[in-house]
């Protein structure tokens, strides 16, 4: 038994499209599949009007053979082609076959859907020429009820799968339509095409070579059938020849003997020369193609594979990453396809020569043949036993999560035959790098914490091919943590899950250990070490470079490609088309450095000033600011403010004063505080009491006290706030930005169950005896701010909705909380990333009415 670092009969995926011919090039949908919708899903969005089937109707050449080999008898074209309607109208995009608990409902609404579907068709196919047409659909919805009927989440992974690759393909061609404005499309679709051919090629030399083979091995019987001859007439002519020399029978039948001898050890001879002639032959076409097959897996596991993996990565960070895993698949299963048909052949070849040893002159390859195909079907199982679902990477002690597992050549290796268990560990960053330092088959046993149900057994989905694990209710029990290193803080060490496992393929001649790393993972145990844990995971997957040693990463990088990953990292989160403005970038560099610099500056930041080292009179560094700003943004409470373009945001205090001097009094606009971490001010421009214009800052607020009020209902109770100065310094007035997102009146009556006075919160601003405003030049809610405090505030007072007149015709007017409302009590590096805020009003402050006076007056 051969042991193998990280197979096999070929599952041959025939498919069987049944009596039904569809021809998916005609130019009309026939039958009741005429009218089709266009996509709203997303995936399958951008085709243009048309419906995504009709676009892959249009397809030619390799494109529509991949399109025909999609479908088979789980999911058959036909049914595809007349009902593309209803399964494009589905939202495939919302549901994960993986979620039994959330998802199987609406699978199976699905199914019930489909189904019925088909009875409604098969009963308006009436006729008798309709009498085939209606036997296969009630095939259709009977392989169906079999096949999804228990489980119909499977029915929702093989039509995700399908319509995926369709919509790849028709984005293929069209870049190729539209020429050099989708230029990357066209290089993407090139090398797709080009592996494609590649592929294709191998296949007919490895074809060609199992001609040779079986030429070979005619060959060698025909060679061997004529020495068995040779050997009898051999035998004969030693009994002729023990004859006397007189013998009539000797002197007749011994010229024919040895005439018969010449004439066949002649033929052996001449055979024999071909032999060692096409053997050699054969051996150089296998190598010719064994060359060719180790170039393309390089480029397929070391480039394509290689890339998804780094996309997953960005994808933390904001980069969209490519869904072409499938694709991987497609062609990770043909070259395992092709590398195992080759090995048979080397292996036939070894036959065939201890059957017939024959020396032949030069180096005899054919142990490095068969060495060299070994080692490459070993890369090629052991480089596709990946991550597909990566987990958490900030990890939460005591807290369940998930990861989904996958051998990309696990169905085309018949491995599922006899299902391998995947085992979980957590492994520390030294871990790791011993790991892959000593790269033995062993497993490794020293780990660095426990996980809860750390093991789960692969299954297989016939439907899709996919074979894979998915771990859903792992949970780290406790995490054993270095030694701190200097300045670094628990939120900066890394660890990683090591997922391995232990299978053979090809009847256990092969055996394979395998294994792979997750991304790296912070350990994080409260919820206030979310931020700085979130701070180092972005810096890691935005600067760690291809192939090196865990986890090692830059200490310093460029701005501009700190504030592209920013960038990237904004529109993620607030689910935003609006990412940072040259004017945002520009502030975010002041903040950092203090001096202006271009958002595409080489000037290099370090890690101390992104995320260790606080900004310069605050106890916060700039990831902690930034981040708090962006979990306000993207709150909703404030993300479709964003989207508006309501909020400008990164706008330092002059600038904004500036702004507003040059705009009507009362226009105000909304930025970000910079004394604060998740706070929002409202500046505004009025005049002062000697009629000079001059801009007021108002008390920044959080989250927490938009869970208490709106925004835009506070924008609302505020008479000093008319126009507002937009992201683009449009103005509008408030109403027109802010008015679709007031509350609703309520018109019913004050007088509420139970003889109470029915109260709403109103926004007031405070003012001093005098009624002047008082004008800050500070921001001065956060306890944390090194400047002094002020006695301006805007606080929410409950009101009575209209005057409330009782016996004694009081109106009431209770003020509520003051502008202080949240203390995080953040030091640097120990910050709460996603602040976790009580949007509940659970108490009022102390009520300033004297009830014992209420009392005694007279009614």
């Amino acid at each position: 038994m051969l042991q193998c670092q990280n197979s096999m009969p070929m599952a041959h995926n025939g498919y069987y499209y049944g009596n039904m011919n569809v021809n998916i090039k005609q130019e009309k949908q026939e039958a009741f599949g005429d009218h089709i919708l266009s996509l709203s899903t997303p995936g399958t969005q951008g085709v243009n009007s048309m419906s995504l089937w009709a676009k892959v109707r249009e397809l030619e050449g390799d494109s529509l053979r991949q399109i025909q080999n999609l479908y088979g008898p789980n999911f058959p074209i036909e049914f595809r082609h007349y009902f593309a309607d209803i399964i494009e109208r589905q939202s495939w995009d919302q549901l994960d076959p993986d979620n039994i608990p959330n998802d199987e409902p609406h699978a199976k609404y699905i199914l019930d859907l489909f189904l019925g579907e088909i009875q409604k068709q098969c009963d308006q196919l009436t006729e008798g020429k309709d009498f085939l047409q209606r036997l296969h659909f009630s095939e259709i919805a009977s392989h169906f009820k079999n096949v999804y009927g228990p489980a119909p989440l499977e029915l929702v992974r093989t039509v995700k799968k399908i319509l995926s690759i369709e919509y790849r393909l028709v984005q293929q061609a069209n870049a190729m339509v539209d020429g050099g404005v989708h230029m990357r499309n066209d290089q993407q679709s090139e090398k797709v095409m080009h592996i494609n051919r590649e592929l294709e090629r191998l296949a007919t030399m490895t074809r060609d070579t199992e001609n040779e083979l079986r030429k070979l091995q005619s060959k060698q019987e025909y060679f061997v059938i004529n020495y068995q001859d040779s050997i009898r007439i051999q035998s004969d002519l030693q009994q002729i020849l023990q004859r006397s020399p007189t013998d009539q029978t000797r002197i007749k039948l011994e010229p024919q003997l040895t005439r018969k001898q010449q004439e066949i050890n002649e033929l052996l001879k001449a055979e024999a020369e071909k032999l060692q002639q096409l053997r050699p032959n054969l051996a150089q076409r296998h190598e010719e193609t064994f060359a060719l097959l180790s170039q393309l897996q390089n480029q397929i596991l070391d480039e394509e594979l290689i890339k998804w993996k780094r996309s997953q990565a960005l994808a933390y960070n904001g980069v969209q990453q490519e869904s072409n895993l499938d694709q991987l698949q497609q062609w990770c299963e043909k070259l395992a396809e092709i590398i195992w048909q080759n090995r048979q052949q080397i292996k036939r070849v070894e036959i065939q020569r201890q059957q017939l040893p024959i020396s032949y002159p030069g180096r005899d390859i054919l142990p490095e043949l068969n060495a060299t195909i070994t080692a490459l079907l070993s890369s090629l199982v052991t480089s596709t036993f990946i991550i597909e679902k990566q987990p958490p990477q900030v990890l939460k002690t005591q807290t369940r999560f998930g990861a989904t597992i996958r051998l990309l050549v696990g169905g085309k290796l018949n491995v599922h035959m006899n299902p391998p268990t995947v085992k979980a560990s957590i492994i520390s960053e030294n871990q790791a790098k011993a790991l892959l330092k000593n790269d033995s088959g062993r497993s490794i046993n020293e780990m660095s914490g426990d996980i809860l149900n750390p093991e789960s057994v692969m299954e297989y989905h016939p439907q899709s091919g996919i074979l894979s694990v998915n771990f859903r209710n792992m949970s780290l029990r406790r995490i054993k943590r270095s030694d701190k290193r200097g300045a670094e803080s628990v939120t900066e060490e890394k660890f990683t899950i090591l997922f391995q496992s232990r299978f053979s393929v090809g009847g256990n001649e092969l055996v394979f250990q395998v294994r792979t790393l997750s991304l790296p993972v912070v350990v994080i145990v409260h919820g206030n070490q979310e931020a700085n844990a979130a701070a180092s995971i972005l810096w890691d997957n935005a600067f760690a470079e291809q192939g090196r040693i865990p986890f090692h990463i830059p200490d310093k990088v460029p701005w501009c490609k700190l504030i592209d990953t920013l960038d990237c990292k904004w529109k993620h989160e607030c689910h935003s088309s609006k990412g940072l403005t040259p004017q945002a970038k520009q502030y975010l560099a002041y903040k950092v450095f203090r001096q202006n610099i271009p958002p595409n500056s080489d000037k290099h930041i370090s890690w101390a000033q992104f995320n260790r080292e606080p900004l310069p009179n605050r106890n916060f560094t700039f990831w902690q600011w930034f981040n708090g700003v962006m979990e306000l943004s993207k709150s909703k409470h404030l993300q479709q403010h964003w989207n508006d373009g309501a909020i400008i945001g990164f706008i330092g205090k002059a600038e904004s004063q500036d702004k507003l001097l040059s705009k009507p009094c009362s226009t105000f606009l909304l930025r970000y505080s910079d004394s604060e971490i998740g706070g929002l001010t409202i500046a505004w421009v009025a005049e002062s009491e000697k009629g000079i214009a001059r801009v007021w800052n108002l008390q920044p607020q959080t989250l927490r006290d938009y869970g208490i009020r709106s925004l835009a209902d506070r924008i609302k109770d505020l008479d000093q706030l008319m126009y507002i100065c937009k992201i683009d310094d449009a103005t509008q007035t408030k109403d027109e930005v802010f008015g679709q997102y007031y509350s609703k009146t309520i018109s019913s009556s004050p007088q509420g169950d139970g003889g109470y006075v029915r109260t709403e919160l109103m926004q007031t601003i405070s003012i001093r005896p005098n009624n002047h405003l008082i004008s800050l030049m500070g921001d001065h809610s956060a306890p944390n701010t090194p400047a002094g405090g002020s006695s301006y505030d805007g606080a929410l007072s409950i009101h009575s909705p209209t005057p409330v007149t009782h016996h004694n015709n009081l109106q009431y007017d209770v003020s509520d909380l003051p502008g202080n409302v949240t203390n995080y009590g953040q030091q640097p590096n120990d910050v709460t990333g996603q602040m976790e805020y009580d949007e509940s009003l659970d108490c009022f402050p102390q009520c300033s009415i004297d009830v014992n006076e209420l009392l005694s007056r007279q009614l």
